[in-house]
């Protein structure tokens, strides 16, 4: 191990790295151009939700909190949260080209988009499966709102 890392802490940042970005592929991959920026958005909020989406944002929450201890970790969190954000930020400004959403702020509004996602697996009591469905559905109504979309417009 110690010829490939450094250190443990360069071990655990890799192996967050690695994962966070697998994930990302798989939740929001780059390109379809063959898809409308609605549809890959629905796709992507459709697959923030359930067992596979609570296990990648405990693995946030966890290395958040660890960041707080380990520059090496610290450095790749804040690498990996630029990819995600410049990842959504890129389909919603396509979004907007293709006049599918209306916004300003590309960024602002992806950056609500994860705030809530975020806020909602910060819950304690565990999965999205147990909360109010005004409640599960918060990414998606906000969304909508912030692009101005009809409600309803990205559930699949």
């Amino acid at each position: 191990m110690s010829h490939y890392f450094p250190s443990a802490e360069e071990l655990v940042a890799e192996a967050f790295g690695s994962a966070a970005t697998g994930e990302l592929e798989a939740l929001l991959p780059e390109g379809g151009a063959d898809t409308s920026a609605t549809e890959r958005l629905a796709g992507f909020l459709a697959r923030t939700s359930g067992p596979a989406w609570d296990d990648i944002s405990r693995l946030w929450i966890n290395a958040r909190h660890l960041s707080r201890y380990r520059d090496s970790l610290r450095e790749r969190v804040a690498q990996q949260g630029d990819q995600w954000r410049g990842r959504l930020t890129a389909l919603i400004a396509e979004g907007v080209k293709r006049g599918e959403f209306r916004t300003g702020e590309p960024e602002a509004v992806a950056m609500q988009i994860l705030v809530v996602l975020d806020g909602l697996a910060a819950d304690p009591v565990g999965d999205a499966e147990g909360l109010p469905t005004g409640v599960a559905r918060m990414a998606f109504r906000v969304a909508e709102r912030e692009l101005g979309l009809s409600e309803g417009a990205l559930d699949l």
